[in-house]
């Protein structure tokens, strides 16, 4: 009897390959290359505690969006199996939280339209922002060197008068009066320094020792003495009083530090002297109440006036509308 012969090859053995981890349950990445047309969304949003799932997903889908597409209520609710309500309540997250932004403008035509701005990291645009406005106060703020003032006009020296000639036979000797020209030197005193800014109220004191000792934190060569930190407490808390939010405070102080730093405190005084913003202005009392805020509607994303967010009369009472027409 012949030997059987096997021409079909032998099937391959499938190896499974294991997670390293200890525990193998859990996400496992299959990371690939992406074609031209992907986007960069950062963990802050993906991973936030705050916002719901449908909320990180619109976020996600408007970022991913070209410059100029329509991004209202109605336009979202076509592309998701979403309603209208709640596309709505996720908006309104986004903007709580600062993701977006929707500011009304009137149009030449007189008609209100929403612009809606996108922000991809929130953080980093209030930290940026917050440094340009303390650069612009320091420019503000930047003292002229004063222009010498004009001197008093020299008083003209009279001329000598001339010498008595004796008529006789000796001969004189004719001496010229000595004439001093030296000027009075005035020395310059200099200036005094100006009054470090104090507060109104203590009520400041304690976010204000706190931003002083966690400035640490940016800069290692910030740590502050306690001597240091009760002296520059009431300066940090006049900015606080005056409306300064903490993080503009502590980019005025840790921003554009020099190479070589012997005095912390020292320059820290000195940034919040000079760079002192003026306080608030008080509000005027009105004579007619303010009107209601405006609002965008939840139904057709047009612009009305109301004390909450909702929808307008239009969505509200569609059908009376229809029947009066």
């Amino acid at each position: 009897m012949a030997e059987q012969q096997l021409n079909a090859p032998a099937r391959a053995r499938h190896e499974i390959r294991r997670s390293p981890r200890t525990n193998p349950s859990g996400v496992h990445q299959v990371t690939e290359f992406q074609d031209p047309g992907y986007t960069i969304v950062g963990n802050h949003l993906t991973q936030h505690r705050s916002l719901s799932g449908l909320a990180i997903g619109l976020a996600a889908y408007i970022q991913s969006l070209p410059e100029g597409a329509p991004v209202d209520i109605r336009t979202l609710a076509k592309r998701f199996p979403e309603g209208r309500e709640r596309i709505a309540a996720a908006l309104r997250e986004l903007e709580t939280h600062g993701y977006l932004e929707r500011v009304r403008q009137r149009t030449d035509d007189g008609r209100l339209v929403t612009l809606t701005i996108s922000y991809n990291n929130p953080a980093a645009t209030r930290a940026r922002r917050a440094r340009e406005t303390a650069a612009d106060a320091k420019r503000r703020t930047a003292v002229e060197p004063p222009r010498p003032s004009p001197g008093p006009a020299p008083t003209p020296t009279p001329a000598p008068k001339p010498p008595h000639v004796r008529t006789s036979s000796r001969p004189v000797r004719t001496e010229t009066p000595r004439v001093r020209t030296e000027a009075a030197r005035v020395r310059a005193e200099p200036a005094p320094p100006p009054p470090e800014p104090q507060p109104h109220t203590p009520a400041h004191h304690a976010p204000a020792a706190a931003l002083l000792a966690n400035l640490r934190r940016d800069d290692p060569r910030l740590l502050l003495s306690v001597r240091d930190i009760h002296r520059l407490t009431p300066p940090v808390a006049a900015w606080l009083e005056r409306g300064a939010s903490p993080e503009a405070v502590r980019s005025a102080l840790t921003t554009g530090l020099p190479p070589t730093l012997r005095h912390p405190a020292a320059l820290l005084a000195h940034r919040l002297t000079e760079l002192l913003p003026p306080p608030l202005p008080t509000p005027q009392p009105s004579a007619t109440p303010a009107p209601p805020p405006l609002q965008t509607c939840d139904g057709c994303d047009r612009a009305f006036r109301a004390p909450a967010p909702g929808r307008c009369r239009d969505c509200r009472h569609p059908a009376a509308e229809r029947g009066a027409a």
